[in-house]
């Protein structure tokens, strides 16, 4: 079950959201992989302690085989490394994916990664993956290959307008690339329930049919301390209201 998590707004908790998630499942005893797509790096530094030391396999290593010809190509599994927590490893985000972008596109790479889902997922009970904020040949990569796309949503005017784009960007991939491709939802984050410019946006979207997910994930300081010390919430603090509605989310999405 590879679910994306994906917006093309920067700032609304994508790498959050797609760790915490992949902690989760790892916590409840599923064989759990995380696949950071994002140059950023940010889910890698959260659930490595940092970036991939010199030498071991990024998700650019796996974008690297694609384009070199080889009769014995590595196994996709062989570029994820185990990360501190059980049955949690990480697909490494890398620098390089940036470089390495225009070759892939020009060489229509555009499905090597749903190949390597399909492989990934004898391995892998879950499969996050977390993307750009840009619709680029990574994100569409992602889609194309994915059953499910998770939408993180801050709360703002901002972030609403962005996302009609974003529905029908993936709505036309789904057409297109993937029928398979199902939105599971829009993940309200950062929601204050005692200031009125949340509560009516989210109402608003509710209101359009829009798949808001409950619950909402609440506004907190704790995460911050969670993503300096490289521990997910259900590691950090599981009794937190954030790490009690991160598990509900993730349940709930099944």
């Amino acid at each position: 079950m590879p679910l994306v998590v994906f917006n093309q707004k920067g700032g609304v908790g994508k790498s959050t959201i797609a760790s915490n998630l992949a902690a989760i499942s790892a916590a409840q005893g599923l064989r759990t992989l995380l696949i950071d797509l994002d140059q950023q790096g940010n889910s890698t530094q959260y659930l490595l302690g940092g970036q991939v030391a010199e030498g071991q396999p990024t998700v650019a290593s796996f974008f690297d085989q694609t384009l070199s010809f080889t009769f014995h190509p590595e196994p996709a599994g062989h570029f994820a490394v185990a990360s501190p927590f059980e049955r949690l490893h990480v697909m490494a985000a890398s620098q390089r994916l940036d470089e390495l972008q225009t070759k892939l596109e020009s060489r229509h790479k555009i499905y090597k990664l749903r190949e390597a889902l399909q492989q990934l997922g004898e391995t892998y009970e879950r499969i996050y993956i977390d993307t750009p904020p840009a619709l680029n040949f990574y994100t569409r990569s992602a889609l194309m290959g994915a059953s499910g796309c998770l939408i993180p949503f801050d709360c703002d005017d901002f972030s609403r307008q962005a996302l009609y784009t974003l529905l029908a960007n993936v709505q036309e991939i789904r057409a297109d690339h993937n029928p398979a491709l199902a939105i599971k939802g829009i993940v309200v984050n950062q929601f204050q329930p005692r200031a009125n410019l949340p509560q009516r946006l989210v109402q608003e979207l509710v209101d359009e049919g829009l798949p808001v997910l409950q619950p909402y994930l609440p506004s907190s300081v704790k995460v911050r301390e969670s993503h300096q010390l490289s521990r997910p919430m259900v590691h950090l603090d599981p009794k937190h209201k954030l790490t009690q509605a991160l598990v509900a989310l993730h349940d709930r999405l099944g």
